[in-house]
């Protein structure tokens, strides 16, 4: 696995009323929500990434309310227009 070193003002975790472990894990959700949203990497990974599991990565996007699934909605109308 990867190692990223970031170097990252300590006086952010004073703004964000967070310790610097729970910064890391926002950024990571943070980032694979985003990746996930933009559709650049699927949920599953996206759960990893974060460090969660499937179930606990689409609570985490219905809290920080994002879309839990994609819908190309070109591709569900030619479905739905499908005979």
């Amino acid at each position: 696995m990867a190692a990223l070193t970031l170097e990252i003002p300590e006086l952010i975790f004073s703004f964000m009323r967070v310790t610097p472990e729970i910064f890391i894990e926002q950024m990571k959700l943070t980032a694979a929500a985003e990746w996930y949203e933009q559709g650049r990497i699927s949920q599953e990974t996206a759960a990893g990434i974060a460090g969660l599991d499937r179930t606990d990565f689409l609570l985490a996007l219905a809290r920080m309310g994002k879309d839990s699934f994609k819908v190309d909605f070109d591709d569900l109308d030619r479905e739905l227009n499908r005979e």
